[in-house]
């Protein structure tokens, strides 16, 4: 299968990726789960325009997946990827919107980047981890043979404070995929980190969350890294 991206697509995806981690609050967003229908009508009018063909790789997460929705096509390639991640969002907006970002692509497998807003908005790693599940369990019942890969949470200069809990959800994250054949921990954690074990602090833009050109270099590495052994078979 080859990658089919108009221009109208990469153009809408990069700016839908830069804009969408302006995200509501915590608040908002346990009060109201539908905040992000905004930007499930945004991908359905993309999905209008360009039918992405079932059986692809979808990319769905916060904003480290959102603001790289326009590289991925490139990055990943040859692989056929369906890059839907929305910024800001936590493992339960994935859980709450799975039919509109993945079910409904048929995709063989499926990459998912939360925890890192989860852990900062001190949600419970228990209330993750069993959002993770369900996504789990969701997927497989309608696609039995999906591949599911869970990226870790990865350190960064804002959110240091937080990175023991980020550690302790990634190490739930691992015994989940340990579980299950059909789930595959992606270390995306150790690549940034320096060997005295803290974060390199020149991966990241001004924000000190969000990758920078080279972070995300890295990050692309790691994604194609994790996905080619078990992906590329099927291009």
């Amino acid at each position: 299968m080859k990658v089919k991206t108009t221009s109208w697509m990469r153009t809408a995806i990069i700016v839908f990726g830069l804009f969408a981690f302006a995200a509501p609050s915590l608040s908002q967003r346990l009060a109201e789960p539908s905040i992000w229908d905004g930007a499930m009508k945004q991908f359905a009018e993309m999905d209008r325009l360009d039918p992405p063909e079932p059986g692809g790789i979808v990319l769905t997460g916060s904003s480290s997946i959102a603001r790289w929705n326009g590289q991925a096509a490139d990055a990943l390639a040859p692989l056929t990827v369906i890059p839907r991640g929305f910024g800001g969002s936590v493992m339960s907006d994935v859980l709450f919107h799975l039919d509109q970002v993945v079910l409904k692509y048929q995709p063989r497998a499926v990459v998912i980047y939360e925890g890192d807003n989860d852990t900062a908005y001190e949600i419970p790693q228990e209330a993750i981890v069993s959002n993770l599940r369900e996504i789990i369990r969701k997927v497989h019942a309608k696609l039995p043979e999906t591949r599911i890969y869970v990226m870790a949470v990865k350190p960064s200069v804002l959110r240091v404070n937080v990175w023991d809990d980020a550690q302790r959800v990634n190490a739930a994250y691992q015994q989940v995929a340990e579980l299950d054949p059909l789930v595959y921990y992606v270390d995306s954690a150790s690549p940034f980190l320096r060997e005295d074990g803290h974060v390199m602090p020149d991966i990241f833009v001004e924000d000190g969350l969000h990758l920078n050109a080279m972070g995300n270099l890295i990050w692309g590495s790691i994604i194609r890294a994790a996905l080619m052994p078990q992906e590329a078979r099927y291009e």
